[in-house]
């Protein structure tokens, strides 16, 4: 188990995402690191790396520029980025949080196992360290309240902080497309899945470029219906701040027992 953390005021904090090291989020998410902590290292991607998962940069050497004190851009993955904060950069000391985020759209559903933000916490939980992973649900075309993830992700951060978990979990956080003010509360909630199509598999949008040859958008498509009323999809559509702690055993134990019938 992760032990408690009651008082973060003395931990050491790595903020990455995979926007990349300019977006507005990661701004947000390390002044919300910054009022919990004065131990706080940004390592992020140079450039945005939306969808790029679980992914790791093999056969590439991977750059980096320091962009000041504690602070990296890295021309690689999500994952590339955390794992050079903690076994290069933060060496001496590693990070007893991570925090990813705060991300641009919400990373719910299935939208999990796409997710650069949540890969970000996943890379830290497997070298040991608990770690949460934020995002902000917004509407296309409308202004992103970034302040609901200002006034209200570090009180989240502080409350998950102060339990234990189980050391192959992390805390996967939604914030609602709604202003701070009127937020309804926190809401445990299991990961849901969309009704009918997948987010993205029918919204290919075909093209031919000027030379005559074919190429094709993956389009983002948002399926309004789910799976019931306690998964993170319905919890921020009703306005509240969806937690799930998932797992990074995938296996699933029901198929094993029937499996083991046949194997």
């Amino acid at each position: 188990m992760f032990d408690p953390i009651p008082d973060l005021s003395t931990a050491r904090i790595l903020v990455s995402n995979d926007d990349g090291l300019d977006a507005p989020g990661l701004a947000v998410l390390e002044r919300v690191a910054r009022s919990l902590s004065d131990d706080v290292w940004v390592v992020a991607p140079e450039t945005e790396q939306s969808g790029a998962g679980h992914s790791l940069t093999l056969h590439d050497p991977i750059r980096y520029t320091a962009r000041g004190e504690r602070r990296f851009a890295v021309r690689g993955t999500p994952t590339d980025c955390v794992l050079l904060a903690v076994k290069r950069f933060m060496a001496d000391r590693g990070p007893d949080l991570v925090l990813s985020g705060i991300n641009r759209g919400g990373n719910i559903g299935e939208d999990v196992t796409y997710s650069g933000t949540v890969a970000v916490a996943m890379e830290g939980t497997l070298l040991g360290v608990r770690s949460i992973a934020l995002s902000q649900q917004f509407a296309d075309g409308d202004a992103i309240p970034w302040a609901t993830g200002e006034r209200l992700a570090g009180d989240v951060i502080r409350r998950a902080c102060a339990a234990p978990w189980t050391r192959d979990v992390l805390i996967n956080v939604n914030l609602p497309d709604r202003p701070p003010e009127q937020v309804k509360g926190v809401r445990l909630a299991r990961q849901g899945k969309r009704v009918g199509s997948s987010r993205f598999s029918e919204n290919l949008v075909e093209r031919v470029d000027p030379r005559g040859r074919p190429y094709v958008w993956i389009g983002v498509e948002q399926v309004r219906a789910f799976n019931g009323a306690d998964t993170d999809l319905h919890a921020v559509a009703e306005g509240y701040i969806a937690v799930t702690p998932l797992c990074i055993d995938l296996t699933d134990q029901g198929t094993m027992a029937s499996m083991a019938r046949v194997f």
